[in-house]
């Protein structure tokens, strides 16, 4: 039985003035010094010189229409569709600083659904 390893999945958002502020600060800081990022994130550049920033599970928290990333701010999430899949493990949200700007995607693991004895 052949499961998925990993889902990655786009997010709708809405941007606000902290959140941009948050992200703009984190990025000095790392910078400056990288021992400055809090637990539970990395940071990093791509090839083009983009930044990226990933969050742990431990480091940001879905609630409905919204999620809150431990010491930079909340993104609010546009639509009704939840961000997993119920069950989903290892969770990670993706920000990239992108040319025409931000993009937010959620990495998870689905879960694992074995049909044992069906007949």
């Amino acid at each position: 039985m052949v499961h998925p390893k990993s889902c990655e999945v786009m997010l709708a958002v809405k941007l606000t003035e902290e959140l941009l502020n948050g992200l703009e600060d984190l990025r000095l800081s790392w910078k400056a010094d990288s021992t400055t990022v809090p637990k539970g994130l990395s940071c990093s550049e791509s090839k083009e010189g983009q930044f990226i920033l990933v969050a742990a599970e431990a480091a940001f928290i879905t609630l409905p229409g919204a999620c809150v990333i431990k010491g930079i701010g909340a993104i609010e999430l546009l639509g009704d569709a939840p961000a997993f899949v119920e069950g989903a493990k290892s969770k990670t949200l993706i920000l990239k600083a992108m040319p025409d700007g931000w993009r937010f995607s959620v990495k998870f693991v689905p879960p694992i659904i074995r049909e044992r004895n069906a007949r």
